[in-house]
């Protein structure tokens, strides 16, 4: 097992980390201050204050203080993006998507009650169900696409919202569907060339080429195989490794692309990320137990990752890219 970052915390944040209950997906925030995991069991998102700065022996992490926030349109939480440092898009697995803003103060160990800014819910032929993961895309004239994972009916649905119409939808459609079953996971590639969505029945990921033409009936350009269960998932930041939580495993994947994710790639390396302890805590069957939310910090050198028995661990990146994060893959690409 690689060894983690020992972050700084006082009781009173530990404290809060212990009581969050499951968890699914995390977010940095884009400025990289604030730290947001999704509360499944417990309906509720817990919010850190974060310092991350580079130290002698590699990043040094410092959570100062936390909020814990609740609203009637959070329910199951499992999937979060940010929009902005204080804007964020909550998926709900039993219920819709919310847009939320914080609350201006800064997080000093309270708890509180928001309401939602809008709530999403698609119309037909790609009205929401069961919403798991999701991705934030700017796009042109204060447009933003939410990119959704609809988990039971094997769907990935864009909605186009508007911030200057206060984050009203004016675009519902279905975006990927062709290969997936259960999509777990999701994320957009630093550049906007490519979406990455875990499927957790196939037990890979598929990658998509972001275009004008993507629709339900593209087929994936890319796989990633090998993968367990895959759940959380995220580019580096310079597009060139993606890295995969399996919660089925004790693993990590690191899958080495140089930014070009066509064919079918196997693990260029898998680092174990949790003890074997805790692992065996959370096996309520063989798809559990594992790594689910992964995020990596917009400095690119700390991955944080959750699940329900160990709330958040933080690993250096180059621990985990070890030796492929100079090293193309090229060899281990299968035909299509």
């Amino acid at each position: 097992m690689i060894a983690g970052i020992n972050f700084r915390a006082d009781a009173a944040v530990r404290a809060a980390l212990s009581a969050i209950g499951r968890t699914e997906d995390l977010r940095f925030s884009p400025d990289n201050r604030l730290l947001a995991i999704a509360g499944y069991a417990r309906k509720r998102l817990l919010v850190l204050r974060i310092d991350i700065e580079a130290g002698p022996d590699g990043p040094d992490v410092t959570i100062h203080d936390y909020m814990e926030l609740t609203s009637d349109y959070m329910g199951e939480i499992h999937g979060l993006d940010f929009i902005d440092d204080r804007t964020l898009a909550i998926a709900n697995r039993d219920g819709v998507v919310a847009i939320f803003s914080l609350p201006r103060e800064e997080p000093a160990g309270q708890s509180r009650v928001i309401s939602a800014i809008r709530r999403i819910k698609g119309r037909r032929p790609c009205k929401l169900n069961s919403p798991g993961s999701i991705a934030v895309r700017r796009e042109s004239r204060g447009r933003i696409s939410l990119l959704v994972c609809n988990n039971y009916t094997h769907l990935v649905t864009q909605h186009v919202i508007n911030r200057w119409l206060g984050y009203r939808a004016t675009s519902n459609q279905p975006l990927l569907k062709h290969g997936l079953d259960i999509p777990d996971g999701i994320a957009i590639s630093g550049d906007g060339q490519w979406v990455a969505v875990s499927s957790h029945g196939t037990r890979d990921v598929k990658l998509y080429r972001m275009s004008a033409s993507l629709g339900p009936d593209t087929e994936p350009a890319g796989v990633l195989q090998h993968a367990g269960y895959p759940h959380g998932l995220r580019f580096t930041g310079d597009d060139r490794h993606i890295l995969v939580a399996d919660a089925g495993s004790r693993m990590m994947h690191v899958y080495v692309g140089d930014s070009a994710w066509d064919g079918h790639r196997t693990p260029a390396r898998s680092v174990i990320v949790l003890d074997e302890d805790t692992f065996v805590r959370g096996r309520a069957s063989p798809e559990e137990g594992g790594p689910k939310g992964l995020d990596i910090d917009r400095s690119n050198s700390v991955v944080a990752v959750t699940c329900e028995e160990q709330t958040l661990a933080f690993f250096a990146l180059p621990s985990i890219l070890g030796g492929v994060e100079n090293c193309r893959q090229d060899g281990a690409i299968a035909s299509a």
